[in-house]
Protein backbone atom coordinates (compact mmCIF):
# COMPACT_ATOMS: atom_id res chain seq x y z
CA UNK A 1 0.00 0.00 0.00
CA UNK A 2 1.17 3.30 -0.58
CA UNK A 3 2.08 5.60 2.27
CA UNK A 4 3.09 8.42 3.87
CA UNK A 5 5.18 9.25 7.40
CA UNK A 6 4.34 12.00 9.18
CA UNK A 7 7.15 12.96 11.67
CA UNK A 8 5.14 15.02 14.71
CA UNK A 9 5.69 15.44 18.31
CA UNK A 10 2.17 17.38 18.47
CA UNK A 11 -0.74 14.89 19.18
CA UNK A 12 -3.16 18.00 18.13
CA UNK A 13 -1.23 18.42 14.74
CA UNK A 14 -0.83 14.89 13.95
CA UNK A 15 -4.75 14.37 14.38
CA UNK A 16 -5.02 17.46 12.30
CA UNK A 17 -2.95 15.62 9.18
CA UNK A 18 -4.99 12.70 10.10
CA UNK A 19 -8.15 14.44 9.25
CA UNK A 20 -7.47 16.66 6.34
CA UNK A 21 -6.45 12.91 4.66
CA UNK A 22 -9.58 11.48 5.24
CA UNK A 23 -11.58 14.28 4.00
CA UNK A 24 -9.46 14.59 1.06
CA UNK A 25 -9.51 10.74 0.61
CA UNK A 26 -5.81 10.12 0.31
CA UNK A 27 -5.05 6.87 -0.51
CA UNK A 28 -2.27 6.32 1.36
CA UNK A 29 -1.44 4.93 4.64
CA UNK A 30 -0.71 7.64 7.29
CA UNK A 31 2.28 6.21 9.69
CA UNK A 32 3.16 8.29 12.08
CA UNK A 33 6.94 9.04 14.40
CA UNK A 34 6.70 11.54 17.60
CA UNK A 35 10.89 11.82 16.45
CA UNK A 36 13.35 11.40 14.06
CA UNK A 37 15.00 8.93 16.18
CA UNK A 38 11.60 6.90 16.17
CA UNK A 39 11.30 8.23 11.88
CA UNK A 40 14.49 6.58 11.61
CA UNK A 41 14.00 3.45 12.89
CA UNK A 42 10.54 2.92 11.12
CA UNK A 43 12.30 3.63 7.78
CA UNK A 44 15.30 1.70 8.53
CA UNK A 45 13.65 -1.13 10.24
CA UNK A 46 16.02 -0.82 13.40
CA UNK A 47 15.70 -1.03 17.39
CA UNK A 48 13.29 -3.68 17.13
CA UNK A 49 10.77 -1.57 14.38
CA UNK A 50 9.65 -3.51 11.85
CA UNK A 51 10.52 -1.28 8.34
CA UNK A 52 7.72 0.22 6.52
CA UNK A 53 7.42 -1.20 3.26
CA UNK A 54 7.08 -0.04 0.67
CA UNK A 55 9.10 2.90 1.61
CA UNK A 56 6.82 6.28 1.85
CA UNK A 57 6.42 8.11 -0.77
CA UNK A 58 6.27 11.44 1.26
CA UNK A 59 7.89 12.47 4.93
CA UNK A 60 5.73 15.37 5.95
CA UNK A 61 8.38 16.59 8.31
CA UNK A 62 8.31 19.11 11.58
CA UNK A 63 11.46 20.87 12.08
CA UNK A 64 10.95 21.60 16.01
CA UNK A 65 11.10 18.09 18.04
CA UNK A 66 12.40 16.32 20.92
CA UNK A 67 15.54 14.16 20.74
CA UNK A 68 16.26 14.49 16.66
CA UNK A 69 15.19 17.92 15.12
CA UNK A 70 13.65 18.10 11.93
CA UNK A 71 17.24 18.81 10.53
CA UNK A 72 19.08 16.38 12.06
CA UNK A 73 16.51 14.10 10.55
CA UNK A 74 16.88 15.43 7.57
CA UNK A 75 20.51 15.37 7.50
CA UNK A 76 20.78 11.91 8.10
CA UNK A 77 17.88 11.22 5.44
CA UNK A 78 20.00 13.06 2.62
CA UNK A 79 23.16 10.33 3.41
CA UNK A 80 21.35 7.35 3.33
CA UNK A 81 21.30 6.32 -0.07
CA UNK A 82 18.09 4.38 0.35
CA UNK A 83 16.29 7.15 1.70
CA UNK A 84 17.63 10.20 0.04
CA UNK A 85 15.71 10.51 -2.86
CA UNK A 86 12.13 10.44 -0.30
CA UNK A 87 10.56 13.77 -1.47
CA UNK A 88 10.07 16.20 2.18
CA UNK A 89 7.80 18.44 3.21
CA UNK A 90 8.72 21.00 5.90
CA UNK A 91 5.42 21.86 8.49
CA UNK A 92 5.93 23.79 11.12
CA UNK A 93 4.93 26.58 12.95
CA UNK A 94 8.44 28.35 12.85
CA UNK A 95 8.07 31.40 9.67
CA UNK A 96 12.01 31.98 10.38
CA UNK A 97 14.34 32.80 7.48
CA UNK A 98 17.07 30.59 9.16
CA UNK A 99 14.84 26.93 9.33
CA UNK A 100 13.91 27.72 5.91
CA UNK A 101 16.97 28.11 4.56
CA UNK A 102 18.62 24.82 6.27
CA UNK A 103 15.45 22.78 5.27
CA UNK A 104 16.20 24.44 0.96
CA UNK A 105 20.02 23.03 1.45
CA UNK A 106 19.06 19.50 2.40
CA UNK A 107 16.83 19.23 -0.42
CA UNK A 108 13.06 20.07 0.46
CA UNK A 109 10.44 19.72 -1.76
CA UNK A 110 8.21 22.33 0.34
CA UNK A 111 7.76 24.31 3.29
CA UNK A 112 4.06 24.32 4.59
CA UNK A 113 3.19 26.48 7.78
CA UNK A 114 1.11 24.32 10.57
CA UNK A 115 -1.45 23.15 11.17
CA UNK A 116 -1.62 21.06 8.26
CA UNK A 117 -4.66 22.01 7.18
CA UNK A 118 -5.04 21.79 3.34
CA UNK A 119 -7.89 23.82 2.77
CA UNK A 120 -6.62 26.72 4.44
CA UNK A 121 -3.31 28.56 5.27
CA UNK A 122 -1.12 30.92 4.11
CA UNK A 123 0.84 28.37 2.22
CA UNK A 124 -1.79 27.06 0.08
CA UNK A 125 0.77 26.48 -2.72
CA UNK A 126 2.47 24.05 -1.32
CA UNK A 127 -0.15 22.12 0.27
CA UNK A 128 -1.62 21.69 -3.32
CA UNK A 129 1.58 20.45 -4.56
CA UNK A 130 1.65 18.12 -1.91
CA UNK A 131 -1.46 16.78 -2.59
CA UNK A 132 -0.64 16.69 -6.06
CA UNK A 133 2.40 14.04 -5.48
CA UNK A 134 -0.05 12.13 -3.17
CA UNK A 135 -2.32 11.21 -5.69
CA UNK A 136 0.03 10.35 -8.38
Amino acid sequence: MRSVLLVEDDIFDTMTAQKSFARFNVPHELHTAFNGEEALDMLLGRNGTVAIEPLPEVILLDLNMPRMNGIEFLEVLRATPQLQDIPVFITTTSGMDTDRADAERLGVSGYILKPLDFASGDDLVDSLSLLEKLLK
